[in-house]
């Protein structure tokens, strides 16, 4: 068993004063120090350009690339290093599973991914120039792996494959997207289906109506479903999954059994946050373990957050925060089961060893 943290991060202010804190937060940290080993062996295919990156991040989110600016000011990095860091623009994402289920007021994610990718930085941004506020775990500091904004807004993705990747945003950059500017469920999809996706995921989205969408994306298709629980394959572009889908299938036999059952959010959050219940993972070394639970409850604006398997969540009440009271917690802390180092708290956490 590992101990590990996240680090609540709380901000109100302008995207590019955002940007400049969280340059300053990684400069000479294991995050940046690891990952320069990690791009040693996994060298992009591609470069960037500038007007290109910016170009396409406008339309959707004009604040993200104020924040990248004040990130660059901070780490006193090239523009081409930043946007390959934290740009989230044509970069290639490795496989991953995790699991939602949403309920009548709630939606539950865990997110299962490699130790050596996660970031341990949970972020509360209020903006006082333009976007929402957001609440949830960021990936590469700029993107949301899922989180809720100010309108009750909730997003979580699930992996389906990288197979035939187009010039497009990664998972998190696009989560970002959708909790930065869209205030429902219905504005969330209209962006899902005019965003340039970089490889095929399933988005749900949530709000306090409890309409629970899933949005199937691809870098050449885009179909929108009706459900309240999504692994890790199609169930209308069925010709873009994987071959190999039976655990994606199992798990979601699991959420399907047990969900007419579930009496609320924490028996929901039991569900996939207990290790015996057939939902959590340990699949860390082979990309697919449960890192975090998350639960977002936007009725009440509340999101709940446990690191590793069979523990109770952090209750975090973002109502009280977005109205200036700020959280005196610094860290999260819970335990994993594995011995793989994460990135941002274990030197080595690199592919020169598995």
């Amino acid at each position: 068993m590992k101990q590990v943290y996240s680090e609540i991060i709380q901000f109100r202010g302008t995207h590019y004063d955002f940007g400049y804190l969280q340059g300053k937060k990684i400069k000479d940290s294991l995050i940046v120090k690891n990952r320069e080993n990690q791009w040693k062996v996994r060298k992009p295919r591609f470069q960037v350009q500038e007007e290109e990156v910016k170009e396409a991040v406008i339309p959707f989110a004009p604040g993200i690339w104020d924040e990248l600016l004040g990130m660059q000011s901070a780490l006193e990095w090239p523009m081409d290093r930043i946007l390959m860091e934290f740009g989230g623009y044509r970069l290639d994402y490795v496989r991953s599973g995790c699991s939602i289920l949403t309920g009548e007021d709630y939606l539950i994610r865990n997110y299962d991914y490699h130790p050596k990718t996660y970031e341990g930085r949970y972020t509360l941004f209020q903006p006082t120039d333009k976007g929402y506020a957001i609440i949830g775990p960021s990936q590469r500091v700029t993107g949301r792996m899922d989180g809720m904004n100010e309108k009750g807004l909730v997003i979580g993705y699930n992996f389906m494959h990288r197979k035939n990747p187009g010039d497009g945003f990664i998972c998190c950059m696009i989560g970002r997207f959708i909790l930065e500017s869209c205030a429902n469920v219905h504005e969330a999809v209209e962006m899902l289906k005019e965003i340039p996706h970089r490889h095929s995921f399933t988005y749900v989205v949530f709000d306090q109506s409890g309409e629970s969408i899933a949005v199937e994306t691809s870098p050449r298709r885009v179909e929108v479903r009706k459900t309240n629980m999504c692994t890790n394959h199609f169930e209308i572009m069925k010709h873009e999954n994987r071959n190999h889908l039976v655990d994606s299938k199992r798990r979601l036999e699991v959420l399907c059994h047990h969900q007419e059952h579930l009496e609320g959010a924490m028996e929901a959050f039991r569900l996939l946050n207990d290790t015996d219940k057939g939902v959590f993972s340990n699949l860390y070394g082979s990309w697919a373990g449960t890192i975090h639970t998350s639960g977002y409850l936007p009725r009440k604006m509340e999101a709940w957050f446990a690191l590793g398997g069979d523990h109770e969540p952090v209750k975090l009440d973002f109502a009280k925060w977005l109205s200036g009271e700020d959280l005196s917690l610094e860290r999260m802390i819970g335990t994993v089961d594995t011995d793989i180092p994460f990135v941002h708290m274990d030197e080595g956490a690199d592919w020169f060893k598995s």
